[in-house]
């Protein structure tokens, strides 16, 4: 007898695939970009979705329909009527972010049913990160019984976690970075995540500085074209183009573009160089979780998120 699943996909692309490939189960697409903008602790609640059209629509002019996002994260309201859960995320602090929420939110409808994670990233033989949505289907059915079904350990952490990220201290998932797991790359994201706060050398974020990097190691022509070098050297981050848009426009003050070229300008190499701290100049309002991004750096050498002080550089 077929087991009766949901899978819960970390989007459209993986869900046609799915669908394409006859995947046997029913199908949760989690329509969400949790790692950015406010988030609560429940879920499935109006204030929650509210909270998060509100963010999406101001920031990014994009069109949350609530409807839509409710009709899928409902699917589980009668979570025990399956066999098993299949998550399908990738090795990236965008997914991670969506996948500990997706926990969460199994724990909040009372799952008792075995969760199980389908995730990708390394490839054996070649070069890379890769996507699920860009594996062959021969490396996706191999994912797919390699699967892992969670812990009652693995869950607790993944609820831990999500619950720091909703709260407001951070630091707290630091020691959640060493705690072993099933979860073979959320060590590495919560560590990027931590980096996503400005650096208090230069003010500006790993991503923010790899982005000044790019324009100042190579000839590009366009914003546009930046673009494209960003999403394929921005490592464990997983941003989609809308969120790479507006780090590269709120970097605009440390470049100098032209009709058909960008470049660094002095100011751009005294951030490179660390000779100035531009946190105050491009002040970030932007919230991860329950935390505004512009009250924390982060400190390298003592790797920790420092909160600012009134007169802090």
């Amino acid at each position: 007898m077929t087991k009766k699943t949901l899978n819960i996909t970390n989007g459209r692309s993986l869900t046609n695939y799915l669908e394409k490939e006859n995947y046997e189960g029913d199908i949760l697409t989690w329509h969400e970009m949790l790692c950015e903008g406010p988030t609560e602790k429940e879920i499935d609640t109006t204030s929650f979705f509210e909270k998060r059209k509100v963010f999406l629509e101001s920031v990014y002019n994009a069109e949350y329909d609530i409807l839509k996002v409710q009709s899928e994260i409902r699917k589980t309201n009668n979570i025990n009527d399956y066999q098993e859960v299949i998550l399908w995320f990738e090795y990236d602090l965008f997914c991670h972010i969506n996948l500990i929420a997706a926990i969460s939110l199994l724990k909040q409808k009372g799952i008792r049913i075995p969760i199980f994670l389908v995730c990708s990233g390394r490839i054996e033989g070649e070069i890379g990160l890769k996507g699920l949505a860009e594996l062959t289907p021969e490396q996706l059915s191999t994912h797919y019984k390699d699967k892992i079904e969670l812990s009652i350990d693995d869950i607790a952490l993944a609820q831990k976690a999500w619950r720091i990220y909703c709260d407001h201290d951070h630091n707290l998932l630091k020691p959640l970075i060493t705690r072993p797991s099933n979860f073979k790359y959320l060590s590495i994201c919560l560590k990027a995540h931590l980096k996503r706060f400005p650096d208090t050398r230069s003010g500006l974020s790993t991503l923010q500085y790899n982005i000044l990097k790019l324009i100042g190691e190579h000839k590009i022509k366009s914003r546009h074209h930046l673009v494209g070098y960003v999403l394929h050297y921005q490592g464990y981050y997983g941003f989609g183009d809308m969120q790479i848009v507006r780090l590269i426009d709120e970097l605009e003050i440390l470049y100098t573009e032209t009709e058909d070229t960008l470049t660094l300008n002095r100011d751009g190499y005294l951030a490179l160089e660390h000779q100035r701290n531009f946190r105050k100049a491009l002040d970030c309002n932007i919230v991860f979780g329950g935390v505004n991004k512009r009250e924390f750096q982060f400190d390298k050498k003592t790797n920790k998120l420092i909160k600012n002080t009134v007169n802090a550089n």
